[in-house]
């Protein structure tokens, strides 16, 4: 491959990523506004969240068989032109067209999420611990930079909550426009791995979009006890970080923290796992057993949990980077443990569809839940007890799943 084709590969790669997460992390700072304005209770303000990543978990499960048919370039491809569609009509109009818009985006985002390991294992056979800390840290990113500008691009630009959640369609617009390139017809085997590298043609998968992505038997898949620890890691690091994305700035603001401070201090979280997502799937990949990865990112998210329960106004911006650097480990440990426990990049897109499609139909109660327990008992200590609750459940389940073994057939 060419280096100008290199940089043009990975450039589409990198701002891929990230627009996993804007879409869903630009909601929670403007959702007091988008509840008085279209008129939702707490509850349907947390479905909002709840839709989209509902929606993460049931069509995920499409993705191998568009990869087989299309190639994964061109799933990832469609990945984000749908997402661009799907925060516009969010933005359109009331109440119906917030849910379908969340619902698009959200099934956008499924699909992308599910191929963004499979892509690694395809274009980076070799260096699949560097691509996939990459990858995880352009979504945090992403999701940071929605968290923390939101409030100040809408008091800037004057367009409202609609108008600055619709600009999340630009970057999702410039991806496709960068991505392009990888799914123009005639790309073909010459720029992936060969047929008998770990990630190659012989192992069965498809370079680029001219060859398809062969089958896995999801009965095989389901088989595998691996799969079934790695599902409930997933699901559960998803839903403890779910609770927090859609949820953090109205406990501040509760609280009696600003709106803008508190969507700062979301924000604060986000990038703070950027560090962790750097520095974990690289060191963690090198290892056998993830195990002890898992129980310091677990270790650091309930620390989290437990001082917004007890003290969520004392120096809050600490809480907060301890909090985001344990979600940012365990996301990061979530994905390169399903691009190491499977063999090839159909195996890897196979196991994370399983995983990922479960997982987030596990982690869409968690928004939801916690915005039902608020509105019955009242506040914040039942809801965030719930959470701890669901943390400790992922770190049994991440325990398991880092263990050395793959899932095979």
């Amino acid at each position: 491959m060419s280096s100008a084709r290199s940089a043009l590969l990975v450039s589409g790669f990198v701002l891929a990523a990230l627009n996993l997460r804007p879409a869903l992390a630009g909601v929670s700072p403007l959702l007091d506004e988008i509840m008085t304005d279209v008129g939702l209770a707490p509850a349907g303000g947390g479905a909002i969240t709840t839709v989209m990543v509902l929606c993460l978990g049931l069509f995920g499960w499409m993705t191998p068989f568009l990869a087989r048919r299309m190639g994964l370039d061109r799933t990832l491809l469609a990945g984000l032109l749908l997402l661009a569609c799907g925060v516009l009509i969010r933005a359109s109009g009331g109440a119906p067209a917030l849910y379908l818009g969340a619902a698009l985006a959200g099934t956008a985002i499924a699909v992308m999420n599910v191929a963004m390991p499979g892509v690694v294992k395809q274009h980076f056979p070799d260096q699949v611990g560097p691509y996939t800390s990459v990858y995880v840290s352009g979504l945090v990113v992403g999701a940071a930079a929605a968290s923390a500008l939101m409030v100040p691009l809408e008091h800037l630009t004057g367009y409202g909550w609609r108008g600055v959640s619709a600009l999340a369609a630009v970057p999702a617009l410039a991806a496709a426009l960068l991505w392009l390139p990888q799914a123009l017809p005639g790309r073909r085997a010459a720029d992936a791995p060969g047929p008998d590298s770990p990630g190659g043609a012989g192992a069965g998968t498809g370079a680029g979009t001219g060859t398809a992505v062969r089958a896995r038997p999801f009965a095989a898949v389901l088989r595998s006890s691996v799969t079934w620890w790695v599902t409930a890691f997933m699901g559960f690091q998803s839903l403890t970080f779910y609770i927090v994305l859609a949820w953090l700035p109205t406990i501040f603001q509760e609280s009696g923290v600003p709106a803008d401070r508190a969507g700062y201090l979301l924000g604060l979280t986000n990038l703070a796992q950027v560090g962790a997502t750097l520095a974990v799937p690289v060191h963690a990949g090198r290892r056998a057993s993830q195990v002890p990865h898992v129980v310091v990112a677990s270790v650091l998210t309930i620390a989290g949990y437990v001082a917004l329960l007890v003290a969520p106004t004392s120096v809050p911006w600490l809480w907060m980077i301890v909090l985001g650097l344990g979600q940012g480990a365990s996301i990061a440990l979530a994905l390169l443990i399903i691009a190491l426990r499977a063999p090839d990049p159909a195996s890897v897109t196979a196991l994370s569809a399983v995983a990922q499609s479960c997982g987030y139909v596990l982690a869409a109660l968690g928004p939801l839940l916690i915005g039902l327990l608020r509105q019955e008992s009242g506040g914040w200590t039942v809801p965030l007890l719930a959470g701890l609750a669901a943390c400790l459940v992922q770190t049994v389940a991440g325990v398991y799943a880092a263990r050395p073994r793959l899932s095979r057939p």
